[in-house]
């Protein structure tokens, strides 16, 4: 059984702050082409975006943080874009995952592993070992990751550990083997760059997830910013399903106004989903 209730199986609890943010982080090549300088500049640039972001969120009481890095349509781009981001993320297994570790935080990478080097693949997983049982903040990698492999692996594990389900079988069968069984359903997706799309990011979990565009280009986003997007979900009915006369609160929301103590920042370094 999967630990978490799916959405639509059940009404899950809400509160004043999403549990779990999902962000496809968008528009480094188009922030540092604005500004006259290599599409490289704007993934270094993205990289102090997301310490930020990972504080901000931390400070804010979200449990889950899942960013979309690399997805599986990402190998299209110039050969020298991906060997440069490919280097980047090796270099953030190597040299910072020992800050987040350090920072209470637990580390997962999503995603079909069997096209990065060796070597990375042995780094994700000393790196989701050593932060196993940090409770902070689990921080979810999204790279080679697409909605629609996620969805057929899944039917793949299901099927090699119960052949007998190929006939019949129910969302409860198939949920635990998805990527993100250990996560809830994300609470709030955002998406920077003004891009209004999902592009392939967790088909089967954003099916009760708000949603949130902004224009700013990931480089630019920032706590203020996030505060905007979580301000629109707290102005959000999430009804799932119900009518609104049959909404009835069941906890006090979270306030945004008490931030937790101040994490140091974790510098673990990923680049972006810009389109």
């Amino acid at each position: 059984m999967s630990l978490f209730s799916s959405s639509t199986q059940t009404v899950p609890d809400t509160g004043g702050v999403p549990g779990h943010v999902a962000i496809i982080m968008d528009g480094n090549g188009r922030w540092a082409k604005k500004r006259f300088l290599p599409r490289i500049a704007g993934h270094k640039s993205g990289v102090e975006t997301v310490r930020t972001v990972i504080k901000a969120c931390i400070e804010r009481g979200v449990d889950y943080l899942t960013l979309f890095a690399f997805s599986s349509e990402n190998w299209r781009r110039p050969p020298e874009e991906v060997m440069f981001l490919m280097g980047l993320f090796r270099r953030a297994l190597e040299e910072e995952v020992t800050k987040i570790h350090a920072n209470g935080i637990r580390l997962r990478v999503i995603g079909d592993l069997s096209r990065f080097e060796p070597k990375i693949v042995e780094l994700i997983r000393r790196s989701e070992a050593l932060t196993a049982d940090n409770t902070r903040l689990t921080l979810t990698i999204a790279a080679n990751y697409g909605g629609r492999w996620d969805i057929l692996q899944a039917v793949e594990r299901m099927l090699a550990a119960h052949p007998e389900k190929r006939e019949n079988f129910q969302e409860g069968d198939f949920a635990p083997h998805l990527a993100m069984a250990y996560a809830p359903e994300p609470d709030l997706f955002i998406r920077t760059g003004g891009e209004q799309r999902i592009s392939n990011f967790l088909l089967w979990q954003l099916a009760y997830t708000e949603f949130y565009f902004t224009d700013k280009l990931w480089p630019e986003f920032d706590a203020a910013v996030l505060d905007e997007a979580i301000a629109s979900y707290r102005g959000r009915e999430r009804r799932f399903g119900r009518t609104s006369e049959q909404l009835h609160v069941e906890r006090e929301p979270k306030s945004i106004s008490e931030p937790k103590p101040t994490a140091q920042a974790p510098e673990f370094s990923v680049h972006n989903q810009d389109a």
